[in-house]
């Protein structure tokens, strides 16, 4: 796709946005079967929720701009998610293991909060306001979604964690 202007761009990473929380839906059910900690599993389940209202609301500006989400695949989301899987697979203590995933939910996270944060911008300039909203309700959300796997990791999963490694 040629970016010959600010709204060319905008809709590009829109695409990249939806291929992104797409490729996270499909990896958020195996990322609470692979937890051990009930309260990990609940937070992916939650965050699974989450992520099909960002799908939903990215469906309602395409659909309000007259295209199509698809046609691109994000990169990014696709390497994050490989490295969550590879997590998966590996030789890991089940505390262990909950610590690496809550790590790889948040580099996804993060990755969703720049690109929320560059759209939602680029549709205020552009005169998209109700699609701004929406972009940073979802923005909200990834960061509230960061800071409650943060939470939960320095209060109760990293602790775990660090007793198998003989740090009792």
């Amino acid at each position: 796709m040629k970016l010959g202007s600010l709204e060319d761009l905008y809709v590009d990473e829109l695409k990249d946005l939806y291929s992104a929380e797409n490729q996270f839906l499909k990896a958020l059910p195996k990322m609470a079967k692979a937890a051990t900690a009930p309260k990990l599993s609940k937070a992916f389940e939650s965050q699974l929720k989450r992520t099909q209202t960002h799908v939903n609301r990215l469906e309602k500006i395409f659909t309000k701009i007259g295209g199509s989400p698809k046609g691109r695949k994000c990169q990014a989301m696709e390497g994050l998610i490989a490295e969550g899987k590879a997590l998966m697979v590996g030789d890991a203590d089940p505390a262990v293991m909950d610590a690496a995933l809550i790590g790889a939910a948040q580099r996804v996270e993060h990755y969703a909060m720049a690109g929320y944060g560059c759209v939602r911008t680029y549709a205020r300039l552009l005169g998209h306001d109700a699609a701004a909203d929406l972009l940073q309700k979802s923005l909200d959300e990834e960061g509230a979604a960061d800071q409650a796997f943060t939470k939960l990791a320095e209060k109760s999963i990293n602790i775990g964690a660090n007793e198998t490694n003989g740090h009792d």
